[in-house]
């Protein structure tokens, strides 16, 4: 496609020109699993669905070309997406990984990469300092969240790719919570980005879903050994309904960040609610950093009551708003971290970091903002009669 077609074009063309032979503005499904030879020694390119697949395909190149890297890797969820990329590590290897980090991503690293000899610390990777504290003679890579989930804070990318790349370490950046449409972290200098394409890239809380994206000829090989090692490739019908989901991004994304910001000033002023994270308000710590290097705000941040005691009837109260894991759908949900997303984070982590009883994290829908914002107000209101009257 034509790199110099805006990012909104690029999208809503994904796979419009992939199948001359018929014409077809989607994309089919190929649910093939094997694909006929020529004859010996010659392949049409397509040979076991597991390597490679039509339709994930198109899938793959789209997601390279929309994030600048060189290849691009559709995997069964975003778990699987991390899990492929830290298998380039070996027995012995250390990483350095964001604090405020997804309570997956941690159970992933201390459940089971921890049983093959792979370590990781924890650290604020905004802190050059900490990260230079961090690094041993057998660190790696350096694994960022941001904005982490689900604090929200923001990591200069520029500043942490340059540094790693100055003592050979690979740079890894889940992308998920911006998307490519805000945010393109391998200009920026990464080596390797990740996303939990369930989120925001599929957008309607119906596929599950992950990618990767890779720059270099050499890492690109490499990661694809993986992909088609590990096999937890994403199959056909799923790279279609990412692909439709992907051509709807930009409108999806901007109006879950105006909604989002609208609603964190209205939290700002209740009286029921301690703190608001949120990149895009002038306050947030990273928000200079954030306006510097992404185009606009996720649609998910998070904020805390100053009574813990409203957590129970504010999430049974909800009614617009969907009290579910999960984020970046068209639907709204609320998540209570420290008993869902981040469970497996063990408490006294969770507590010094700040995912404590008093937060909540909020994927902000594409309703009306006033609708939703309404919701939210009834909800908080009901919360206090029932605590007001124990």
């Amino acid at each position: 496609m034509d790199d110099k077609l805006r990012i909104e074009s690029r999208l809503a063309q994904i796979g419009s020109q992939e199948d001359p032979a018929t014409g077809a503005i989607n994309f089919p499904i190929y649910n093939a699993t094997a694909f006929r030879h020529p004859k010996l020694g010659q392949s049409t390119g397509f040979d076991y669905s597991r390597t490679k697949s039509p339709t994930r395909s198109v899938l793959e190149n789209a997601a390279a070309e929309l994030e600048s890297g060189d290849a691009g890797f559709a995997c069964s969820s975003g778990m699987a997406a991390i899990q492929t990329v830290l298998t380039l590590f070996a027995q012995g290897d250390h990483l350095i990984v964001s604090l405020d980090l997804y309570g997956g991503t941690y159970r992933l690293l201390e459940r089971i990469m921890s049983k093959f000899g792979i370590t990781a610390s924890y650290v604020d990777t905004n802190d050059l300092d900490a990260l230079e504290a961090s690094r041993r003679p057998n660190t790696k890579a350096v694994f960022i969240e941001t904005p982490t989930n689900p604090l929200m804070m923001i990591t200069d990318i520029e500043a942490v790719c340059s540094w790693a790349r100055h003592h050979g370490l690979l740079s890894i950046v889940d992308n998920t919570l911006l998307t490519p449409f805000f945010q393109r972290p391998i200009e920026l200098g990464a080596d390797i980005v990740v996303h939990s394409a369930t989120k925001y890239l599929g957008g309607h809380n119906d596929v599950l879903a992950g990618l990767i994206v890779s720059k270099g000829v050499e890492l690109s090989a490499e990661l694809a050994i993986l992909h088609n090692s590990i096999g937890a490739v994403l199959g056909p019908t799923d790279s279609y309904q990412l692909m439709r989901g992907l051509k709807t991004l930009a409108l999806r994304m901007e109006r879950h960040e105006s909604n989002a910001l609208a609603i964190a000033h209205y939290l700002l002023e209740h009286p029921a609610i301690a703190e608001v994270f949120h990149p895009g308000l002038p306050d947030h710590p990273g928000h200079e950093i954030q306006n510097r290097q992404s185009s606009g705000n996720t649609g998910i941040f998070s904020f805390k009551l100053k009574d813990a005691r409203y957590v129970e009837p504010l999430l049974r109260h909800i009614r617009l708003i969907a009290f579910a894991e999960s984020l970046g759908g068209v639907e709204s949900l609320m998540t209570y971290p420290a008993v869902q997303t981040h469970a497996d984070i063990p408490v006294e982590i969770r507590n010094a970091v700040g995912v404590d009883d008093c937060l909540l994290r909020f994927s902000v829908g594409i309703e009306h903002a006033e609708d939703l914002i309404a919701d939210l107000g009834q909800a908080l209101e009901a919360a206090r009669a029932e605590i007001e009257s124990l």
